[in-house]
């Protein structure tokens, strides 16, 4: 079983969503946060004068089975994607173990 976290554009949740829903990735789970980039330059938007280093993220907590990794990290890098600095990073865990709390059972069919 792998944990795929992810950091990407609030603006590209609904997208990065419906993919993962597609690919049958049904559960996860996903909070806001704020990001610090690499990029340090400022950018105006209608006159405002704003800096894209600290800007709001969407944080993304994903457990797959391994048959389910490459096509979760697909999902997310496709739909994702704006093609500009600042789109996020995917990072990939493994996991040793899972339990269903509701009946104790163990193992990558408490994914399912």
């Amino acid at each position: 079983m792998k944990k795929i976290e992810a950091i990407i554009r609030k603006s590209k949740f609904s997208e990065v969503k419906k993919a993962l829903h597609d690919v049958g990735v049904n559960f996860f789970s996903y909070w806001d946060v704020t990001a610090l980039g690499n990029e340090r330059v400022g950018k105006v938007y209608r006159g405002i004068s704003f800096s894209t280093a600290d800007i709001q993220r969407r944080f993304l907590s994903i457990i797959v089975n391994d048959d389910y990794e490459q096509v979760a990290i697909d999902a997310i890098l496709k739909s994702g994607s704006t093609g500009e600095v600042g789109d996020g990073k995917i990072f990939v865990y493994d996991v040793k173990e899972t339990y269903r709390i509701r009946t104790g059972e163990k193992g990558g069919e408490t994914l399912r």
